[in-house]
């Protein structure tokens, strides 16, 4: 980061609003950058991250040297414009050029995978507890469930407490069961046709797991991360 020139001596007290002036020009900085972006998937599904979390490919997630853990960071592909706001969970990249990794799913958001490598520029929303979580940007879905079995809409990675997820698809599908954030587990085995909707409105914060399928057995997990939503007060 550059020098950031202060109206006030660094020597006695910092006062509150001066660390905020010097955090907003430092962030203002940032946002100008552009940083070198890569992604990693298979080889580290499933291990430890830095912070202590499981790595999940399929998470909308991001590796960086010195974010602290559950900052929320607005990347931008600077190619396409094209954005996606991830959860620093993981240390790294510890390639020399390199200043993200993202998980596979949010590569996927703003840049094809085989394109390996984008341009990209940051901007730190702060921690993810202290964040709006009221879905002011463009939903990102899975809708997969297999190649010729795809929800019209799917299963988004975030959602918001009290809100009701839809789930409808070209061809019939089962929903097996759901993991709900307190680790209980709801075995369903609910047949859905196309012309049919699954409802369901999630009542606590947290991770959930959709366990779905096709009728010949092939099956994946969809995690939705689900938060409250709370609204600033309007004066």
């Amino acid at each position: 980061y550059p020098i950031i020139d202060t109206e006030h001596s660094l020597e006695g007290r910092v006062t509150r609003s001066d660390l905020i002036s010097m955090i907003a020009k430092l962030d203002g900085q940032l946002r100008k950058e552009v940083h070198e972006v890569s992604f990693y998937a298979d080889d580290f599904h499933g291990r430890g991250t830095a912070f202590g979390d499981t790595f999940d490919m399929y998470a909308i997630t991001a590796a960086h040297r010195s974010f602290p853990s559950n900052t929320l960071v607005k990347v931008t592909n600077v190619e396409n414009n094209k954005t996606v706001v991830v959860r620093i969970n993981d240390r790294g990249p510890y390639v020399d050029g390199r200043d993200m990794d993202l998980s596979k799913a949010a590569f996927e958001e703003i840049a094809p995978t085989g394109q390996g490598v984008l341009r990209a520029t940051f901007e730190r929303l702060g921690h993810m507890d202290l964040v709006s979580q009221c879905e002011e940007r463009q939903r990102a879905y899975q809708r997969r469930i297999t190649r010729d079995t795809q929800f019209f809409r799917g299963v988004p990675h975030t959602f918001t407490l009290g809100d009701q997820l839809i789930l409808q698809s070209n061809r019939p599908f089962v929903i097996l069961g759901i993991t709900f954030p307190d680790g209980q587990y709801l075995r369903i085995q609910d047949f859905v046709h196309p012309k049919e909707k699954y409802r369901i409105s999630p009542d606590m914060t947290g991770r959930y797991q959709f366990s779905v399928g096709d009728t010949r057995g092939r099956q994946r997990d969809l995690r939705m991360d689900v938060s409250s939503c709370v609204l600033p007060a309007r004066g």
